[in-house]
């Protein structure tokens, strides 16, 4: 079975499809670096939903989600924000923690799975 990467760089690849699924990268916020977590989250959720669709599907099609909190007292921030863009009844099998970021500008990074149609 064939393996696609979109946006393969020499670290990682921002997607790679493989039998039906596309597995995304984890996702920070590239144009609200030292935003607010609702700031972050809505930037980083754009960007999942732009790379979904490169890939060929979208978010009514999730499966996981993992997201990594620079402080997990965040999360209601975050979930506000979740809870609008995830589709009604399209809720992914999901892990939230808490975890030091690669960066003090960075609050949130999420990753994401996705079936293709």
């Amino acid at each position: 079975m064939a393996i696609e990467r979109i946006h393969s760089g020499k670290r990682i690849s921002r997607v790679v499809v493989h039998n039906g699924i596309a597995h995304l990268a984890g996702i920070i916020a590239l144009e609200k670096r030292g935003g607010t977590v609702t700031e972050q989250t809505r930037n980083i959720l754009a960007i999942i939903d732009r790379l979904l669709a490169e890939a060929g599907t979208d978010k009514s099609r999730l499966l996981t989600a993992n997201v990594w909190l620079a402080d997990i007292r965040a999360a209601e921030e975050m979930n506000l924000v979740w809870d609008e863009w995830v589709p009604a009844g399209g809720a992914p099998a999901r892990a939230t923690v808490e975890s030091r970021l690669p960066s003090p500008d960075l609050a949130v990074k999420i990753a994401v799975t996705a079936a293709l149609p």
